[in-house]
């Protein structure tokens, strides 16, 4: 199995505009921002989308929700943020690694989509 784009990113293969990065995440700038400030939120380990993640994957989930308030208290942020997980193809899922999108600095739609 080939790595994802992600991994590639991870493994500094690929380069990327990192803002934070721990032993369990990275951080990294959208490179097609939907957003002023858009942020994805990557696992080191690979869980391949929410439909597919296990009950062992319940401390990294966890971690990656919890980073997001990190870096948007980090970033000023507080005032509002929204934090979305795409699963599959027909909700825009294009890279088969689970991450988060941190969208903030602009006024976001309800209901999304």
């Amino acid at each position: 199995m080939s790595k994802t784009l992600f991994q590639r990113i991870i493994d500094r293969e690929i380069p990327a505009k990192i803002e934070y990065e721990d032993e369990r995440c990275i951080v990294i700038h959208d490179i097609q921002p939907q957003a002023p400030v858009h942020l994805l939120l990557v696992p080191k380990q690979v869980i391949t989308r929410v439909a597919e993640s296990t009950p062992d994957d319940e401390t990294v989930l966890g971690h990656l929700i919890t980073t997001a308030g990190e870096v948007a208290r980090k970033l000023n942020l507080a005032r509002g943020f929204r934090l979305v997980i795409n699963n599959g193809p027909d909700a825009c899922e294009t890279v088969p690694h689970l991450h988060v999108h941190l969208l903030a600095q602009r006024q976001l739609g309800w209901p999304p989509g």
